[in-house]
């Protein structure tokens, strides 16, 4: 049951691994119900009934949800019986996947703790991608572009750093370069063959917004008065607009995305390109 107040309530989160998994879920559900704001209990690496025995504690001191990814029977057993008695939700959140790779495939699981964080290929382009990454914001060593997935140029605001670190998380080598009028953009961008070049845009009221937050942010004063002219900014946008038509660069308008949405419009683009280069 939630709280009397109905302001926040107890999620816990027991994982055997990390706790990413669960984390990742949980949040984005709650992230649906804005009126309340769960107050995060996260168990990683419980492996022993010692150290369930201090989960559920804490869990009988501070009812609410329970959700795990617990691969142990025993374990998952002991932890759904006690919030049985203690009349709490509790899930599973890989069991029924689980189940269902089961059913389809018609072999057990290896039951594997932490199967999904083993040191494979795939870790290693992502680290090789962050690497590269960082090398290549915001316009630098722009002599290795031919070598990126994706080039992100854009004016001052338009989330070029985080998208292309979230990107790189997905093993997308990705560079960005600002666009700033009256500054020529480098040679090397406009020769570009293998990456993908996409120019984020968004409206000047949006990227004013933005700005005014960051320079409240730093402290900055009226010198930086240009930065959120409304006149200056619909001149920014424009020049990049025809800068990225003038190049037939792929167009994003990134005023209402969150970066997760901006970064998967991104692989889409960037998966079409590739079958049709195929």
């Amino acid at each position: 049951m939630p709280p009397a107040t109905g302001s926040y309530f107890h999620l816990h989160m027991v994982s055997d691994s990390t706790g990413e998994t669960l984390i990742t879920v949980a949040r984005a559900v709650a992230a649906q119900y804005s009126h309340v704001t769960p107050v995060e209990h996260v168990y990683p690496l419980v492996r022993s009934q010692k150290q369930l025995d201090r989960v559920l504690a804490e869990i009988e001191e501070s009812p609410g949800i329970v959700l795990f990814t617990l691969l142990e029977e025993d374990l998952v057993s002991r932890l759904e019986t006690k919030c049985k008695d203690m009349n709490i939700p509790s899930l599973s959140i890989i069991g029924p996947v689980l189940q269902l790779f089961q059913a389809y495939l018609g072999t057990a699981t290896a039951h594997r703790v932490g199967a999904q964080h083993t040191l494979n290929a795939e870790y290693f382009k992502r680290i090789d991608a962050l690497n590269y990454t960082m090398m290549h914001d915001d316009g630098q060593h722009v002599e290795g572009l031919e070598e990126a997935d994706v080039v992100l140029v854009g004016v001052s605001r338009t989330s070029k750093t985080p998208t292309s670190i979230y990107l790189a998380n997905r093993g997308v080598r990705t560079a960005n370069v600002p666009l700033v009028p009256g500054i020529p953009i480098p040679y090397q961008l406009e020769n570009l063959n293998k990456p993908l070049v996409v120019s984020l845009h968004a409206s000047p009221e949006r990227l004013i917004q933005i700005r005014q937050n960051r320079l409240l942010g730093l402290g900055a004063h009226t010198d930086d008065a240009v930065y959120t002219d409304r006149q200056a900014v619909a001149e920014e946008v424009l020049f990049s607009r025809r800068l990225s038509a003038r190049h037939n660069w792929a167009l994003l308008d990134v005023t209402r995305r969150s970066i997760e949405e901006t970064a998967a419009a991104i692989l889409k683009l960037l998966a079409d390109r590739q079958r049709q280069r195929g």
